[in-house]
């Protein structure tokens, strides 16, 4: 049975190896946070050196030692890297001059911005984008880096498309009833007939023009017998009853021919013939034979396909190349890819919903019937060109929802973001800057992906970091009782073999 002395000695023992390991291990941390000088061997270092880890780069210390996350050693941070030192703006060079409310705005010498403010000069390593990186040209070669000039070109592109071929809408028309009646016979009763303008097309009984017929012969014999009258009102009388009638037949779709005939043979005809008052093909027919119509009821539907139009497809991000007036060539789908050439006459002012484009109409004569309605073919526009603008390689581009931004090469491995507002892209691959980009500038167009990670690590890094101020050479010896973790053991000196606390944690055992 173990004594309680004992136990008591043993507890004691216990609490004080404890105290003593952590407090060890405290005088050891507040050495390496500054709150203690620090037992290792003293490093010479420059004046405002730090050191980072090649693992950990978000490590940062104003001293040399190791990664507290790996254990790796640290390595001195490279003038001008994340958290190393700058030169004084004085010695700098001012690479571009900016608007301060819009990075894309740059120019090469001061001057105004658009919305009137002066521009503000940026220099070397002061970055609108993010941080520059520097890449050493092994690491570069093995990436597979590439640059392209900015430089001045035209663009130009060729829009292909689907086209759907229509009637032409002037050219369309409707045949409709004027009276009631019953349709005694057909003159064309099939769909896609060829009609000519004039020719008959059906034959109706209607009480209405037989009592139009019979006013009329006797407003015609009226006026025989009046045109010898005495009173010269009462013979004009008798010639605008005789128009009244006439007009009223003409109202009805009667033709002048009918009527001469009518007047020849004074006799009233039980049907009247309706003729065609236009050209075309028979595309509906809802006339048939002994069918009761009634007025404004339509008939026929006749369209004049010997000029059609075409119905262009464009995509919105097209829309820019179009205009009306340019050229385009209609490919049909068949007969050895046959071309037909026109011009775009009009561009219709809405989006169709179905296939979010924008039609452009194209008008063709179509005399040997070769374009039907509801077909399809190949449209090529040759879109306008656009002169003497600055441009990249698209891949030079990195997208990013509301924001566009590239990498331009600055010499000895050095690369800079810079945001960019994009214009035109023509069919070569090259895309319009309007804002953001110098001529003669050099932007990387492969490995860009990981520049940009690169880049943003790096400005959060110095986002991150506060500028520090340099000790006095007595503070970094000695602190005060009231500073830090290394007031506590101010009075404790360190021997090579050990501290105090380890001499008496001996002395117990």
């Amino acid at each position: 049975m173990t004594k309680p002395g004992k136990i008591l000695f043993i507890g004691t023992m216990s609490a004080l190896i404890l105290f003593s390991g952590a407090t060890w291990y405290a005088v050891q941390c507040a050495g390496r946070m500054g709150g203690l000088p620090y037992s290792g061997p003293a490093v010479a270092q420059a004046e405002g050196q730090q050191y980072t880890c090649g693992m950990h780069p978000m490590i940062i210390t104003d001293e040399p030692g190791t990664c507290p996350i790996c254990g790796m050693k640290l390595t001195p941070v490279k003038a001008g890297a994340a958290g190393g030192k700058e030169a004084p703006r004085g010695k700098k060079k001012i690479k571009y001059w900016v608007a301060p409310m819009d990075p894309t705005y740059i120019r090469k010498e001061p001057g105004k911005s658009p919305m009137g403010m002066d521009l503000v000069p940026v220099y070397e390593g002061e970055e609108q984008g993010g941080a520059t990186i520097k890449i050493d040209p092994v690491t570069s070669q093995n990436m597979g880096v590439r640059t392209a000039p900015v430089e001045r070109r035209d663009l130009h592109r060729t829009i292909r498309t689907v086209g759907l071929v229509d009637y032409d809408e002037p050219r369309v028309y409707s045949v409709n009833a004027k009276v009631d009646g019953w349709i005694e016979k057909l003159h064309v009763d099939k769909t896609g007939q060829v009609v000519k303008k004039g020719a008959p097309l059906l034959e109706i009984y209607s009480p209405k023009l037989v009592s139009a017929q019979e006013e009329y012969l006797l407003a015609l014999r009226n006026r025989e017998s009046l045109k010898n009258s005495a009173f010269p009102e009462i013979a004009q009388g008798g010639g605008r009853l005789l128009e009244a009638s006439r007009k009223r037949l003409q109202y009805f779709d009667i033709s002048d021919r009918q009527i001469r005939e009518l007047e020849k043979t004074g006799k009233v005809r039980k049907t009247m013939t309706l003729y065609a008052p236009f050209k075309g093909i028979v595309t509906r027919k809802m006339a048939f034979e002994g069918q009761y119509v009634k007025a404004g009821m339509e008939l026929f539907k006749i369209g004049d396909i010997s000029r059609v139009w075409v119905y262009a497809d464009i995509y919105e991000y097209e829309l820019p190349w179009i205009e009306v007036g340019q050229e385009a060539e209609v490919r049909l789908p068949f007969v050895g890819e046959q071309t037909i050439t026109a011009k775009i006459t009009y561009i219709y002012p809405y989006v169709e919903p179905q296939t979010r484009t924008v039609k452009a109409r194209l008008e063709f004569d179509n005399p040997g019937f070769e374009l039907k309605p509801d077909m399809y073919v190949n449209v090529r526009v040759k879109a306008r060109e656009v002169k003497d603008v600055l441009a990249v390689p698209a891949e030079a581009v990195l997208r990013s929802g509301e924001k566009s931004r590239v990498f331009v090469a600055l010499g000895n491995g050095k690369f800079e973001p810079r945001q960019v507002k994009l214009g035109l892209q023509d069919q070569e691959g090259y895309v319009q800057i309007k804002q953001g980009l110098l001529d003669g500038e050099k932007v990387v167009t492969s490995a860009q992906f990981m520049f940009d990670s690169e880049s943003k690590l790096r400005e959060a890094i110095q986002k991150m970091l506060e500028p520090k101020k340099a000790k006095p050479a007595a503070e970094e010896t000695r602190q005060g009782p009231d500073e830090g973790l290394g007031g506590l053991f101010e009075d404790q000196p360190e021997k090579a073999g050990g501290s105090k606390q380890d001499e008496n944690l001996e002395d117990l055992f």
